[in-house]
């Protein structure tokens, strides 16, 4: 297969990853851990050590949460620090890199960040601050940390698989995940037309490390390969679509690929969806390590502080922040 020709999306048993397994079946879900992020970028994670009450609890609970009135879902309505309540076609991604998108997003989402204790120091930093949770659903609150807690374990465990996959040490990464920049998006997608340029999320690649995302039933992802086909990822039970953020493109120099999805929710359905996106501190130097380097070649992308980096694509495509700045 050469890169970026697919017509599905593999489904890989990560559960060699996790403590106990023997070397060389661990060895075998790296090699193709590595084989598939070169050439598609997206990978359906089976057997991950989730357990999956925590995801249908967290489900279920997001469904009540969009099923509020207006009025009790505004009043915790995203704050500076990125957290709360995400109106309907209040973001747009002007910075695709694939496609020049002028409508907004047909969704509206619940965004929750890593919880910060009130007397950490890092409070009033960018993108640190308290998150916002419904007085109406009480128990969303834990339901939502222990999803993420359970969540970060993978990501950990994923990162430090990724790092094998590029030849580097297994930690290499792990340092720069000691005080990580979580996102936990709860999104509804309403029942949407067919428009030209209008999209349940238009095209895009993601800014971060990784993305794990638990879908329901509904389907409408699909990923772009380089034919400029779209290929469906339809939902599949107890798995995670995973995919390769800019940030890990960069830091790979490109070798793993940050690909192209879209959502177009035409089914007659509403649709839910839960991505977890893993990323580094805030303080991270994302810059190729030199070990992927052959003799004489140069890094195909500059150092970048990852907050930096985040905050301009934030700026640019969510209104809140805009009418801030």
């Amino acid at each position: 297969m050469g890169r970026g020709e697919f017509s599905n999306i593999p489904v890989l048993d990560v559960s060699p990853l996790r403590g106990g397994a023997r070397l060389e079946d661990r060895a075998g879900t790296v090699a193709e851990l590595r084989r598939t992020l070169e050439t598609i970028g997206f990978v359906y994670l089976a057997d991950h050590g989730v357990p999956p009450e925590l995801g249908e609890r967290l489900h279920r609970l997001s469904v009540q949460f969009h099923d509020l009135p207006a009025e009790a879902k505004l009043r915790i309505r995203m704050n500076e620090a990125h957290r709360g309540y995400m109106p309907f076609s209040t973001s747009t991604i002007v910075t695709s890199s694939v496609a020049t998108v002028t409508k907004p997003n047909q969704s509206e989402s619940l965004m929750v960040m890593h919880d910060l204790a009130e007397d950490d120091p890092a409070q009033g930093e960018p993108l640190q601050g308290p998150n916002q949770w419904p007085a109406e659903i009480p128990e969303l609150r834990q339901a939502a940390l222990d999803y993420m807690r359970a969540m970060s374990t993978l990501g950990r465990d994923m990162a430090v698989a990724i790092a094998e996959a590029l030849d580097l040490p297994p930690t290499y990464f792990l340092p720069h995940f000691d005080r990580p920049t979580l996102f936990l998006r709860l999104l509804h997608y309403p029942e949407q037309q067919r428009e030209e340029g209008l999209f349940g999320s238009a095209p895009h690649t993601d800014y971060g490390f990784i993305t794990l995302l638990a879908q329901d039933s509904v389907g409408g992802l699909e990923v772009r390969n380089r034919a400029g086909d779209w290929i469906p990822a339809p939902p599949i039970p107890n798995t995670f679509v995973m995919n390769v953020g800019d940030i890990l493109a960069r830091w790979s120099n490109d070798r793993f690929a940050s690909t192209p999805h879209r959502v177009l929710n035409l089914s007659g359905r509403e649709r839910y969806s839960q991505p977890f996106f893993y990323d580094p501190s805030m303080d991270t130097v994302v810059d190729c390590p030199a070990a992927l380097l052959a003799p004489g070649e140069a890094p195909r992308h500059p150092p970048v502080r990852y907050g930096d980096y985040l905050l301009d694509r934030l700026n640019k495509n969510y209104e809140y922040r805009k009418k801030a700045s």
